[in-house]
């Protein structure tokens, strides 16, 4: 399964916010193990590094939560086309409506996220985790 990761969901767990990190872990889990592929947008990465820096006060560890992003997701491009797409959607949060737009753009199966009204307009599926975990655990059983 190909989904798009919210932002917040990949800050959850590379800051290991609470109350969320554990659930976070299971997909990032379930990504390391195949069972799912995981997408981020380019724009995401800026944001990682921006609140990561801030949350710990090191670059060097804002570079490491890039990285490991880097390692673990596919990357969707933030071009012209989806910044079009996005700013024409009338959706109030920008950031979210480039989410919607590289979703689209590449066709994944759904994006997760713990923000389900951010992503009510969506036209591609919006699950939590805990509906993939329990949808991939479904298929394997």
């Amino acid at each position: 399964m190909r989904v798009l990761i919210d932002t917040n969901i990949i800050l959850d767990f590379l800051l290991q916010r609470e109350p969320f990190f554990q659930d976070a872990e299971l997909l990032f889990q379930a990504i390391d193990s195949g069972k799912i592929v995981g997408y981020a947008t380019a724009s995401t990465l800026t944001d990682i590094f921006y609140i990561a820096r801030r949350h710990t006060q090191s670059i060097e560890q804002a570079r490491q939560a890039v990285s490991l992003t880097l390692t673990a997701m596919e990357i969707c491009s933030v071009n012209r086309a989806v910044l079009e797409s996005a700013f024409g959607s009338g959706l109030a949060d920008f950031e979210d409506a480039i989410q919607i737009a590289c979703a689209v753009s590449q066709r994944v199966d759904a994006i997760v996220t713990r923000d389900m009204q951010g992503f009510i307009s969506s036209s591609v599926p919006v699950l939590s985790i805990q509906e993939i975990i329990i949808g991939i655990n479904g298929q394997n059983g």
